[in-house]
C-alpha cells in the first residue's frame, strides 16, 4: 500500500502545495502538517494566543481523527512560537491534549508564521498494530 493523503473539513484547507497529513500505510506513521489557529469554516485566524493554541490543537485533533487516530497515537510534536515568552501559556494548553506518556517534543522560536499566527503545531503519529489496537479497546 502506498502513501495516502488525509483530508478533513474539520481542519483548514492546505494553503499551499501540501497535504493535511500523509498516512504511510498499515502499521506505519502518519505525518501531520503544521496547524495554526485558522478556523476551518471561515479560513480566518482566530484572535488571541490562547484561542489560536486551542484552535490549532483542535485542527490537529481533526486531522488525527480523519486518519483514524487520536492524540494518544502521537509520538512526536514540534511547536513553533513567534514569541518564546508565550511558552508557559502554550505549554499549559498543549498539555490538555496529551496524557501519560506525553509525546517527545521540540519547541522552536521563529520570526513569523503563516497568516500572522503566533503558534503552530505539527505531529507524527504511529498507527497501532492490530494486536495493540485490540488491547486498547
Amino acid at each position: 500500500m502506498g502513501h495516502r493523503r488525509i483530508q478533513t473539513a474539520g481542519a483548514p484547507t492546505a494553503i499551499g502545495p501540501y497535504s493535511q497529513a500523509i498516512d504511510g500505510g498499515p502499521g506505519d506513521i502518519v505525518a501531520c502538517s503544521g496547524q495554526v489557529g485558522l478556523d476551518p469554516a471561515s479560513g480566518d485566524l482566530v484572535e488571541g494566543l490562547e484561542a489560536q493554541v486551542r484552535r490549532a490543537m483542535a485542527n490537529l485533533g481533526a486531522v488525527l481523527e480523519a486518519a483514524g487516530l487520536g492524540y494518544a497515537d502521537v509520538v512526536k510534536t514540534t511547536l513553533f512560537l513567534t514569541d518564546i515568552g508565550d511558552f508557559g501559556t502554550v505549554n499549559a494548553i498543549y498539555g490538555e491534549s496529551f496524557s501519560d506518556p506525553q509525546p517527545a517534543r521540540s519547541t522552536v522560536a521563529v520570526a513569523a508564521l503563516p497568516k500572522g499566527a503566533r503558534f503552530e503545531v505539527e505531529a507524527i503519529a504511529v498507527r497501532p498494530r492490530q494486536a495493540d489496537a485490540i488491547g486498547r479497546g
